[in-house]
């Protein structure tokens, strides 16, 4: 009976270690500060969403990324602000590049001039069958 009870309660200590380790390691990391991270690659609004046009599965995905043209316009969501950059009409309006801004620069993505070019560094998330996806992007003054 003994033998039974240490050895249950090793392995439950065994088990509080496992967890322990699997929250502290996998849980418990910080945030990437996406407006500090260096662009994997830089290139213009235009080339980006032809690249994913021409291959949705394009190599951009899943790293952060600087894109540079002229913004068609400028989305409000709730408390988000989603700058566009629209180079084609589709089924379903308009089909580009949307970069949803981080809340440090939601302020400064509102008042953007919608005739000069704008450099936006954000993580691409992918393609969404008419858009390129941007998220957490700040504003780069060049």
């Amino acid at each position: 009976m003994k033998k039974g009870i240490k050895i249950t309660g090793v392995l439950f200590l065994v088990a509080v270690m496992a967890v322990a380790y699997v929250w502290f390691f996998v849980y418990n990391k910080p945030h990437r500060n996406f407006e500090k991270a260096k662009p994997v690659i830089v290139e213009s609004a235009r080339q980006s969403y032809q690249n994913f046009k021409a291959d949705p599965r394009a190599a951009e995905a899943g790293k952060v990324i600087e894109i540079h043209g002229v913004p068609s316009g400028i989305e409000h969501s709730d408390s988000l602000v989603v700058v566009v950059f629209a180079f084609q009409k589709g089924m379903f309006g308009n089909e580009g590049v949307r970069c949803t801004v981080l809340p440090d620069f939601r302020k400064e993505a509102a008042t953007l001039s919608l005739r000069d070019t704008v450099y936006i560094k954000g993580f691409c998330s992918g393609y969404n069958g008419t858009d390129v996806i941007l998220e957490d992007c700040s504003i780069i003054h060049k």
